[in-house]
C-alpha cells in the first residue's frame, strides 16, 4: 500500500471517531502545550534578558568587591568579602599603565534613590548618580545623543558638569535645551554638558535615569563611604585591545590587581570579574530548575496520554477486526496492516502535538501583552515537540498494530 493511500486511511480512521479522538489528544495537548509554553516563556524573558545584560561590550569586562547582585552563585561568607579591601581609583590606574592588552579602564561610583531639579520643578526620588570616568559610555555602551560626556579635565579640574539621562531631560527641560542649565542633584548644583541616548529596559530599568559625573567631584560631595556607612569600592571596567585579547587582558588586570592586594599566589582573589557571558550563564543557570520541571512534567502528561492512547488503539484493533479479516483475505500484508494502525497513532499523536505547540507559543507570549518584552517563537522547540510526539505515537501503537497484523483472516472474519 502506498504510503499516501495510508496516510488518508489513518485520517479518515481519526476523523471517523471524533469524539474519541478528541478526548484521546487532551493528554498530548496539556504534555506538549505545557512544555512549549514553559520553554518559550523563558525564551522570551531571556531573549530580553541576554539583550539588557549584554551592558558591557564584547571587549569588556567588569572588576569590583562584591559580586553581581541577583546573579551570582557565590555562596562564601558576605561578612568575609566585606572585609576584603575596596577596589580604588589608584587600582585602576595601575591597570591602565601596567596591562599591555587593555585599551580603555574605566572607574566608577554608585548612589541610588537621587533627586534632580530644576527651577522649582523635581524629578521623582529614584535617580542613579554614577560618578565616573570618561570611559563610562564606550565600556557600558550607553551613549551621549546630545551634547558632550565628561572629559579628563573634568575629572582632574573637579568641575561640577553632569551628564543626565533623556528621562530628566524630558522632565526637566520640556521645552528648552538642557545643554549649559545648571540643575541641582541632592541639592548641589551642576551645569548639564550632555544627555544620554535613551536605552529602555524590559525589566523596568533606570538606564534613561542616569546622571553622571565625574569620579572626583563624587568623592568630593558625596565622601569616602556609600549609603550604608561602607568604604567606597570603586567598579573598574576594562576594555580589551580587541576581542580576542579579551582573556589575556583578564589574565594582566588580575595579576596587577592580586600584586596590588599582596596576595600570595594560591590565595583566593579578593574581588570579582564579568562579562556578559558571565552575566547571562548566570541567568541560563537560574533558569535550568524550571526547564527541567517543565520538561519532566510534559514527559510524564505525555507518556499517560500515551497509554491512553494505546488502549483506544486497542479498542479500534477489536472493532475493527472483520475490516481487517477482509483485507487480509484480499492479500493485504502484516506488514500493511500494521503500518496502517502504526501511522493512526502517529498521526493523532501529532494532530495534538500541533495543537499543543500553537497553544504553548500563545501562553508562552502573554507576558509580552503586558510586558515591553519581544514575541519569541522557539521553532526548536516546536520540532523537538513533535518528534517526541511521533515517537510516543510509535512506542504506544505498536503493540496494537503489531496485534492488529497476527490477526489470522478465517478467525477475524468470524467475528462478530
Amino acid at each position: 500500500m502506498r504510503p499516501v493511500e495510508t496516510l488518508r486511511m489513518a485520517l479518515a480512521a481519526v476523523g471517523a471517531h471524533k469524539l474519541r479522538s478528541a478526548l484521546t489528544l487532551v493528554g498530548i495537548v496539556a504534555g506538549v502545550a505545557a512544555i512549549i509554553a514553559v520553554m518559550t516563556g523563558v525564551s522570551v524573558v531571556q531573549t530580553t534578558m541576554e539583550e539588557e545584560l549584554s551592558v558591557l561590550g564584547s571587549r569588556t569586562f567588569q572588576a569590583q568587591k562584591f559580586p553581581p547582585r541577583g546573579f551570582s552563585n557565590d555562596h562564601r561568607d558576605f561578612r568575609r568579602i566585606a572585609s576584603w579591601p575596596p577596589l580604588t581609583v589608584e587600582d585602576a590606574q595601575l591597570i591602565r599603565e601596567r596591562a599591555p592588552s587593555v585599551d580603555l579602564v574605566g572607574a566608577e561610583l554608585w548612589r541610588y534613590n537621587v533627586v534632580a531639579s530644576y527651577r522649582g520643578e523635581e524629578t521623582e526620588q529614584n535617580l542613579m548618580v554614577c560618578g565616573g570616568t570618561p570611559e563610562y559610555p564606550e565600556n557600558n555602551t550607553h551613549y551621549v545623543q546630545l551634547g558632550r560626556n565628561i572629559t579628563n579635565e573634568d575629572v582632574e579640574v573637579g568641575r561640577r558638569v553632569v551628564v543626565i539621562g533623556p528621562t530628566i531631560a524630558d522632565r526637566l527641560f520640556p521645552f528648552e535645551d538642557p545643554i549649559g542649565r545648571t540643575v541641582r542633584v541632592d541639592g548641589v548644583r551642576y551645569e548639564v554638558q550632555g544627555v544620554f541616548a535613551s536605552k529602555k529596559s524590559a525589566f523596568g530599568g533606570n538606564f534613561d535615569r542616569y546622571v553622571l559625573m565625574p569620579i572626583s567631584v563624587y568623592e568630593r560631595i558625596y565622601g569616602s563611604r556609600d549609603q550604608f556607612g561602607n568604604p567606597h569600592s570603586v567598579n573598574i571596567t576594562v576594555r580589551s585591545s580587541s576581542p580576542e585579547l579579551l582573556e589575556s587582558a583578564m589574565d594582566e588586570t588580575r595579576m596587577v590587581l592580586r600584586a596590588a592586594r599582596g596576595l600570595k599566589p594560591g590565595e583566593d582573589d579578593t574581588f570579582f570579574f564579568f562579562t556578559n557571558t558571565s552575566q547571562i550563564n548566570a541567568f541560563n543557570q537560574a533558569t535550568r530548575g524550571m526547564k527541567i520541571a517543565a520538561f519532566v512534567l510534559g514527559i510524564v502528561a505525555l507518556v499517560v496520554a500515551g497509554i491512553g492512547i494505546m488502549n483506544i488503539m486497542l479498542v479500534a484493533v477489536t472493532e475493527r477486526t472483520r475490516e481487517i479479516g477482509i483485507r487480509k483475505a484480499l492479500g493485504a500484508r502484516r506488514r500493511s496492516i500494521m503500518l496502517q494502525f502504526l501511522t493512526e497513532a502517529v498521526v493523532l499523536c501529532n494532530i495534538g502535538g500541533a495543537i499543543g505547540v500553537g497553544l504553548g507559543f500563545a501562553l508562552g507570549n502573554i507576558v509580552t501583552l503586558f510586558t515591553d518584552f519581544d514575541v519569541n517563537f522557539p521553532g526548536d522547540w516546536a520540532v523537538y515537540g513533535l518528534v517526541f510526539c511521533t515517537v510516543v505515537g510509535i512506542g504506544f501503537g505498536m503493540w496494537p498494530a503489531i496485534r492488529a497484523s497476527r490477526l489470522q483472516p478465517i478467525e477475524a472474519l468470524r467475528f462478530e
